[in-house]
């Protein structure tokens, strides 16, 4: 039978049962007395016990282990154990004086305080320079989309105070690897041996690369012997990965794959979503949570070549908090999506 944590009140009850059982004729109940002080501070300290020991039973198992506990256990069962922070790269543009040189370690800043540096030295030629720069601090926060102005720390002599992040963007950082997304991993090696190549190998490997969060393995897409992966990165600003992402997730599996098999690794295409719907009563809070809901049963549902199903879609609609009635225009029917196409979050019209 469970074992039930006594209660702080009970464990002062018990204490002043023993004492009174323990010298006859004493009433340890009386407040302000030596007896009663005694049994209250007996009674918090096995308290303080019985915490911790309830505490340490949750953490054997990684299903309820807190975070120390669980890093071991992700060390025992994960070739990756807890994902780190991994740091945001790409190429800015400087503009200057010809023959001009930017070294590397060049400092620069962005508007909103966050450091990069220069990880190769640079040129100026025909006025311009692309310098490839990383994130000072790992996380997805360094990522940066293009024309994002980033500043000189310490000017240059012949190079303009200011760089602009090209076409490319600042891709790839991603935050350190969550307690709960851990734990996932640790549980679903539990539960599924590596196979040697087995479709849930390929899904396990693509996660077990920093941002990636969710995978899907196609087995013989492109024919027999072939495999084909797609994942998406959900806490960046796009969940479609880019091109040295998907590389990163192809280098990580072709060092692991069975050599007999045909690994490509590509971005899901990514196609909108969009509905048309009036509410009631219409407000800005609860159209808020119709649009929490809908982008949350994406998350959720939205598979590559899948289907997002018309009443999943009615359903969301209806749990959004002060929703009381709504009519969808569009869509009206299931959104059926062809390989390798993926809903996202698209538009909503209010009507």
């Amino acid at each position: 039978m469970p074992f039930n944590r006594p209660t702080l009140q009970q464990l002062i009850d018990r204490s002043v049962g023993d004492i009174e059982a323990g010298l006859p004729g004493t009433d340890a109940k009386l407040r302000r007395t030596n007896l009663n002080v005694l049994a209250k501070s007996m009674a918090a300290v096995s308290h303080g016990l019985h915490a911790y020991i309830a505490w340490l039973a949750n953490q054997p198992l990684p299903d309820t282990a807190e975070a120390e506990y669980l890093d071991r256990h992700a060390t025992l069962w994960l070739d990756q154990p807890r994902k780190p922070a991994v740091a945001a790269v790409g190429d800015v543009t400087f503009s200057g004086a010809n023959g001009v040189v930017i070294p590397a370690g060049t400092s620069l800043v962005r508007a909103d305080a966050a450091e990069f540096v220069t990880t190769a030295e640079g040129t100026i030629a025909l006025g311009v320079a692309a310098v490839a720069v990383a994130a000072v601090d790992a996380g997805a926060a360094g990522n940066s989309v293009s024309g994002i102005t980033l500043t000189l720390t310490t000017p240059i002599a012949g190079i303009t105070s200011t760089a602009i992040i090209s076409a490319t963007a600042l891709t790839g950082g991603a935050d350190i690897e969550t307690d709960d997304a851990l734990r996932a991993r640790v549980l679903a090696r539990i539960k599924q041996a590596p196979h040697g190549g087995a479709a849930f190998d390929y899904e396990a490997w693509a996660l077990e690369v920093g941002g990636v969060t969710r995978a899907w393995v196609y087995p013989m897409e492109l024919g027999p012997g072939t495999v084909t992966v797609r994942f998406v990165r959900d806490n960046d600003a796009s969940i479609i990965p880019d091109a040295g992402e998907v590389t990163a997730v192809q280098d990580y599996i072709d060092a692991r794959r069975p050599v007999t098999a045909q690994v490509t690794v590509v971005a899901p295409i990514a196609v909108p979503l969009n509905f048309t719907l009036s509410i009631a009563p219409v407000s800005a809070a609860v159209k808020a949570a119709v649009e929490a809901e809908l982008v949350d049963m994406i998350s959720r549902e939205a598979v590559p070549g899948g289907t997002i199903l018309l009443s999943h879609i009615r359903e969301a609609i209806s749990i959004a908090t002060g929703e009381v009635d709504h009519t969808l225009t569009s869509p009206v029917v299931n959104v059926m999506h062809t390989t390798g196409q993926i809903a996202t979050m698209g538009v909503v019209t209010w009507v």
